[in-house]
């Protein structure tokens, strides 16, 4: 007998939170825009607890690829409410494909067609890199593990 109506919470949440600290910004910040929409100021704050005054490239970058994802992907993607410290399959492969978007992007872009179930999402691959990169340049790496 299952405790919870959609699966357990192990199926649900297999991944453990990314280990950097770019990335469990970036995570943050994508589950606060996916579930507050894009002009959310939690995931604003966020970027600027992160970033100081350098906020806006990263913040501008990461609306656009939320935009591009939600434009591109013919399925839902499922993100955790932004407390939970396990990550979902999804949120794994996002964070994956944007720690490896700039040095290996056809692999990023297998992991977006996956996740978005699409043939090509090119424009989707070249936001993740610009994210990846804005992290990047301002100290805040993103790796997956």
């Amino acid at each position: 007998m299952r405790s919870q109506p959609g699966g357990s919470i192990s199926e649900i949440l297999p991944h453990r939170a990314p280990p950097g600290y770019g990335a469990r910004i970036l995570l943050h910040a994508i589950r606060h825009m996916g579930s507050g929409g894009i002009n959310d100021a939690h995931a604003v704050n966020a970027l600027i607890g992160a970033f100081g005054l350098s906020f806006r490239r990263p913040l501008v970058l990461l609306r656009a690829m939320m935009a591009e994802m939600s434009r591109v992907s013919t399925r839902s993607i499922l993100i955790a409410p932004a407390c939970c410290g396990r990550m979902t399959g999804a949120e794994a492969v996002m964070i994956s494909a944007i720690a490896r978007a700039c040095d290996s992007p056809a692999s990023a872009h297998e992991l977006l067609r996956m996740i978005c179930g699409v043939q090509s999402c090119l424009g989707l691959l070249s936001s993740i890199q610009a994210v990846g990169q804005a992290f990047a340049d301002l100290g805040r790496p993103i790796s997956a593990g």
